[in-house]
């Protein structure tokens, strides 16, 4: 196999990480202090075509592969943005997903220039306060009413949702109690979300204070048929042909925290001079960082096999999800190290290594727990029974 990038990939690298120069941890700190969205760091991003990487270049975008997108999003967490810096990236690069799939020519034309350009924000609107990971038992429902659905009920952790002008909506358009098949009934539509239907609240949350997460109810909200993804009832197939994507990127960005983190943890260890010498000379303090960074390195294989196999039309649920688990281990393990060696001082927000620590924890969570990815293993990969 052949781990080498393409000049063209390095070159990505390059231009990300010299635009994210612009922006040190100083910024994510004061944003994420203030619970104020990157504004300037987003609009910058879309400037430079970056939002667009993944969207069809018929439609705005450079039409490149999951690799290239999961290389811009680690390369931004990476120089310190974490999770916010690339928070509003993903949902832009990924979110419209579906659309590009299953969306009819008409909503491709209308939406996806907008969203590669940055003008458009879409958030993601699927899980449920009752529903959680089990997607199926969502409770949100629409009812056709001449050219309209119309939705009622209520979503939560929809990030974005105070800014973004559309929502990529997952609604139950047929009772759960009149199907055969759990995983059928359920409709996607791409609903507007600053109208006087729409209640939106935002979470109170431990970290990436930036960008925020809320909880959204729908009281009524028409929603035109035109703006529907693809077919009624296929909505839950829709969704699930992305998240092999979804996970490669979140993957992505784990690592580029953990390489922020055990980043700042080694120069400090050559820097903090204790009992006549620097820490870093200690094997206490030495040995850990030495693991942080081949944890960090092997979870980078995993990553870059699924997002090769995703970008050559093969299966990659196995890798894709193990890559998510082992990217937020060991990111989660590399920016708790850090925090470790940083002593004291590494509760002190002026060396960052606790914001990294506090989105790190994140990826062990969302969009999917860590428990859950080991219940797919478990099943579909080891073929034991099913334990949920």
């Amino acid at each position: 196999m052949d781990f080498e990038l393409t000049a063209e990939q390095h070159l990505i690298r390059e231009s990300v990480g010299k635009l994210c120069g612009d922006f040190p941890d100083e910024y994510w700190s004061a944003k994420d202090k203030a619970h104020e969205f990157p504004w300037d760091f987003y609009n910058a991003m879309a400037e430079a075509g970056w939002l667009g990487i993944a969207i069809p270049e018929a439609y705005g975008g450079s039409g490149r592969g999951i690799t290239e997108a999961s290389l811009v999003l680690e390369t931004v967490a990476a120089s310190g943005a974490a999770m916010n810096g690339a928070t509003p990236l993903h949902l832009s690069i990924f979110g419209m997903e579906p659309v590009v799939k299953y969306g009819s020519e008409e909503m491709k034309q209308k939406y996806l220039p907008p969203v590669a350009s940055g003008d458009l924000h879409v958030a993601f609107g699927v899980t449920e306060p009752d529903a959680g990971t089990d997607t199926t038992s969502i409770t949100t429902a629409a009812r056709l009413d001449g050219d309209n659905y119309i939705v009622k009920g209520r979503k939560v952790w929809t990030t974005k949702a105070l800014i973004a002008e559309k929502v990529l909506l997952l609604v139950r358009t047929t009772a759960r109690e009149d199907l055969q098949k759990r995983t059928d009934g359920l409709t996607l539509l791409l609903a507007d979300l600053q109208r006087d239907e729409v209640t939106i609240s935002p979470i109170d949350k431990l970290g990436r204070n930036a960008v925020a997460t809320c909880e959204v109810v729908y009281d009524d909200l028409p929603v035109q048929v035109t703006d529907r993804v693809g077919e009624e009832g296929k909505g839950f197939k829709y969704l699930l042909s992305g998240l092999n994507a979804e996970r490669v990127l979140i993957a992505s960005e784990a690592l580029g925290i953990g390489r922020a983190a055990l980043r700042r943890a080694v120069n400090y260890a050559n820097e903090r001079v204790v009992f006549g010498r620097p820490i870093g000379k200690n094997q206490g303090v030495a040995f850990p960082l030495a693991e942080a960074k081949m944890r960090l390195d092997a979870a980078e294989l995993m990553v870059r096999k699924a997002a090769w196999l995703l970008d050559h039309d093969q299966p990659c649920g196995a890798e894709a999800n193990m890559a998510k688990w082992l990217a937020a281990d060991a990111a989660f393990q590399a920016a708790d190290q850090a925090l470790q060696t940083h002593g004291g001082f590494g509760y002190a927000t002026e060396y960052h290594v606790e914001r990294y620590w506090r989105e790190a924890r994140l990826m062990k969570i969302a969009p999917i727990s860590q428990e859950m990815i080991q219940n797919f293993v478990s099943e579909h990969v080891l073929e034991l029974p099913r334990s949920y």
